[in-house]
């Protein structure tokens, strides 16, 4: 999976599931190259997200909610994930 068809699962997954006033998702895997473990098959992706029925929720249930929908994605292609509650 290219880091453009992980961007696309990603926001299906998302918007598929929580009602979303906005959303962003953004490739930071420049972050990672010179690490010793980087693979070029995992992604570190950045989400904006704004969402009412997130909002309602503490920061960390928001986190889990997110983290829930995309275990597949995290355990196959995404080696950091950064989230922003807006």
């Amino acid at each position: 999976m290219d880091i453009n068809q992980l961007i696309n699962v990603v926001k299906q997954k998302i918007e598929n599931n929580i009602k979303v006033i906005e959303l962003e998702i953004l490739d930071k895997s420049f972050l990672h190259k010179k690490h010793k473990n980087f693979n070029p098959d995992k992604f570190h992706i950045k989400i904006k997200i704004k969402s009412d029925e997130l909002n309602k929720l503490s920061k960390i249930e928001a986190t889990r909610k997110l983290h829930s929908l995309l275990k597949d994605q995290i355990k196959n292609n995404i080696h950091s994930l950064e989230i922003l509650f807006i």
